[in-house]
């Protein structure tokens, strides 16, 4: 079974939130056949904690503008890898050196990514979009 429309419109939302903010490496993976309580992870960094806080309060942001909030959240104090639960999406922000050492990417390689629609330029103030 595959992640649902709902939680790639979802990690779509997130993903363009991240960019925004600068985010980095942003990635999103398919892990509805290997978790039974969520879809879709969401995967970005930043190159300090100020970074990681600001995607963050993006993405939250964008998302509460649809009505959605996280059921969880932790990590926010430390900053450098903050987790937002959306049940169906879970979204992880990571200083790019604990993205580096946890390597989420590797430890769910199996699973299918997402195509996320991200232009691969970064967004500038004069895009307009």
């Amino acid at each position: 079974m595959a992640a649902s429309e709902d939680s790639i419109s979802i990690a779509r939302m997130a993903a363009k939130a991240a960019s925004d903010k600068i985010g980095q490496d942003i990635i999103a993976l398919d892990v509805s056949e290997r978790l039974a309580i969520t879809d879709v992870f969401v995967i970005a960094s930043a190159t300090n904690e100020r970074q990681v806080n600001a995607i963050v309060d993006g993405i939250e942001e964008e998302l509460h503008k649809r009505d959605l909030k996280p059921v969880r959240r932790e990590g926010r104090s430390e900053g450098r890898w903050v987790l937002l639960d959306y049940a169906t999406v879970v979204i992880h922000v990571q200083h790019e050196e604990d993205r580096v050492f946890y390597a989420l990417e590797r430890l769910w390689k199996d699973c299918p990514p997402i195509d996320l629609q991200l232009d691969e330029a970064p967004a500038t103030a004069s895009d307009g979009e």
